[in-house]
């Protein structure tokens, strides 16, 4: 009990010793401090300011793209374009490494003091994806994206993150009107294809039919029949029998040579082809589809891209306390370096 009462009298001792000599080197600590902690004050007081801006994006909505499923869907044999379909194409383009290395190159290099530009390539290509980020807003919304960006002006900095989101909806746009498009041509050859072959299909029937009237005028001459030849009531001209086939002939020669040259004088055989009208219709509604750039949207911008008026860095206030912090504790390790070394015999320190 005794010994574990000197024990702690002695730690006191120790404690107080240590105190005492802390408090001669009192200025060497305060002159750290103080020293560390003007540092960093007039580090803040002369850094530029870095400010930051964000866009939030969203889905564009059924109305935005409602011009795309022009021609699409029922019957058609084209698929509707859905939200998702178009907002997939633009957040491929929005994430793409090709966006980046162009809005790299024509925006943040000139945005850069010369003397900046000259340095390394990768380098500052490695600062501007620290500048500029895409990313998810949040993990409950998965489809909400937020481009950053950070910029010594509030201005550049908004300027920015709008200008990658349009650029990235420009590249996705122009991207889903060309499949847009490339459907409709495929769907026009398809229609094209359809009406060359009911077309080239009647031509064929048109000069079987001639062929056979010929074959039915040469049996009509050759009986000097020129006019229908009536056998009863129930028997007439407009019977199947005398328009078709062998029979053909009892028309009389001179309906056979009027109808003849009809036929071989026919500019189309469109009127006589089912359900062409249609078709062709429909030819010349997918050649000329046009969806126009300024009535669709494949993304929704969250909101109108304030400026901030508060830097992001440096963050003042932060760097002077952490400064006072350390400068503290350096100015205590180096006050107890000291007194220890005074302590210290001159004996020992010569040794």
């Amino acid at each position: 009990m005794t010994n574990a009462k000197e024990r702690l009298i002695e730690d006191e001792n120790d404690l107080v010793e240590l105190l005492k000599g802390l408090w001669q080197q009192r200025i060497v600590i305060f002159t750290v401090a103080a020293v560390v902690t003007l540092s960093a004050l007039i580090y803040v007081l002369l850094a530029t300011p870095v400010y930051e801006s964000k866009v939030f994006i969203e889905p564009p909505t059924q109305n935005d793209i409602a011009h795309l499923n022009s021609g699409r869907g029922a019957d058609t044999g084209l698929e509707v374009i859905t939200i998702k379909n178009v907002y997939d194409v633009y957040l491929r383009r929005l994430q793409s490494e090709s966006l980046r290395r162009v809005f790299f190159q024509k925006v943040y290099l000139p945005s850069l003091p010369e003397e900046k530009r000259k340095g390394s390539q990768d380098k500052l290509y490695n600062d501007f994806n620290k500048v500029l980020t895409v990313a998810v807003a949040a993990k409950d919304t998965p489809d909400r994206f937020v481009v950053s960006a950070n910029a010594e002006l509030p201005q550049r900095a908004a300027e920015w993150v709008v200008d990658y989101a349009r650029k990235a909806g420009d590249l996705a746009k122009k991207e889903v009107l060309t499949n847009v498009k490339s459907d409709a041509t495929v769907k026009a050859n398809n229609l094209q294809q359809q009406v060359t072959i009911a077309q080239e299909s009647m031509r064929k029937q048109r000069e079987d039919e001639v062929v056979q009237l010929q074959e039915a005028l040469v049996v009509a001459k050759s009986i000097g029949l020129e006019r229908p030849l009536i056998i009863s009531s129930s028997f007439s001209t407009s019977s199947p029998a005398m328009t078709e086939g062998s029979m053909a002939y009892m028309r009389g020669s001179k309906a056979l040579e009027a109808e003849i040259n009809n036929l071989k004088s026919r500019k189309s055989d469109d009127p006589f082809i089912e359900k062409i009208r249609p078709k062709e219709a429909a030819l010349a509604f997918y050649r000329g589809l046009s969806v126009d750039p300024k009535v669709i949207e494949v993304y929704r911008q969250d909101g109108v891209v304030e400026l901030s008026d508060q830097p992001v860095k440096p963050k003042k206030l932060l760097v002077v306390v952490l400064a006072l912090v350390i400068g503290s504790m350096l100015g205590l390790v180096l006050g107890f370096g000291r007194n220890l070394l005074l302590k210290t015999p001159v004996s020992l320190r010569s040794s």
